[in-house]
């Protein structure tokens, strides 16, 4: 079987996110979200038509970025142009997407996630929202990647979001962290205008997340 390690990835991946609450329905639903994982030219993908928690290793197909479903007992999720798309200009080995409530709220009224948060530094800071395009076509899959240049996770209009990674662990990772960062803005903007970090106080994040507890200028 072609990928057999990584299809048990994308399985694992789907029933955590399944089992998250980030997606709708009753543990999950068909069209909840989708996950990759990648092996060179190759990649794993969730199929068509199959709960996030009830995906096998053989269900799920597997495809090649020069084009074509190589193996898998299903077909692949109409998202998968995303992923393909991500492949072929990042250097992510993983990606997640899911429509999450607060992803698909902000990404339906916003034009950005602004960082208001020091953890959206570990996503690239502000997140983009693509313009909005029917899901499945080329013309989303073009939005995305220029939404993700310089970032690991990026908002697509009327919709919700996708974060890539190097593993499914930290793609996965990164998609919970996108979830959460639209739930604080959220809630904050109803309270008041929220303060947005800039890019030095970014840059300064990134510098001190290089560090263990003690920091750069910690003394004793």
């Amino acid at each position: 079987m072609l990928l057999e390690h990584e299809r048990r990835d994308v399985c694992l991946t789907a029933r955590r996110l399944a089992d998250s609450g980030m997606v709708a329905g009753d543990g999950a639903t068909v069209s909840a979200g989708t996950v990759s994982v990648r092996a060179g030219r190759l990649f794993a993908v969730t199929p068509a038509g199959v709960p996030l928690d009830r995906i096998d290793p053989a269900d799920c197909p597997v495809l090649s970025l020069d084009g074509g479903v190589l193996e898998g007992r299903r077909e692949p999720a109409a998202e998968t142009t995303l992923h393909s798309a991500v492949y072929r200009v990042t250097d992510a080995t993983a990606a997640v997407q899911a429509h999450s409530e607060n992803a698909a709220a902000v990404s339906a009224a916003m034009v950005e996630l602004p960082p208001i948060h020091h953890t959206a530094a570990r996503l690239g800071g502000a997140i983009p929202v693509t313009g909005y395009a029917t899901y499945g076509t080329g013309e989303l899959s073009d939005q995305l990647v220029k939404a993700l240049k310089g970032r690991r996770a990026a908002l697509l209009a009327n919709h919700g979001g996708l974060a890539v990674g190097m593993g499914p662990d930290q793609a996965f990772e990164y998609a919970r962290l996108l979830e959460w960062l639209c739930g604080v803005y959220i809630r904050a903007r109803a309270i008041g205008e929220p303060r947005v970090l800039s890019e030095d106080e970014l840059a300064e994040i990134r510098t001190r997340d290089g560090y263990a507890w003690g920091g750069p200028d910690v003394f004793f």
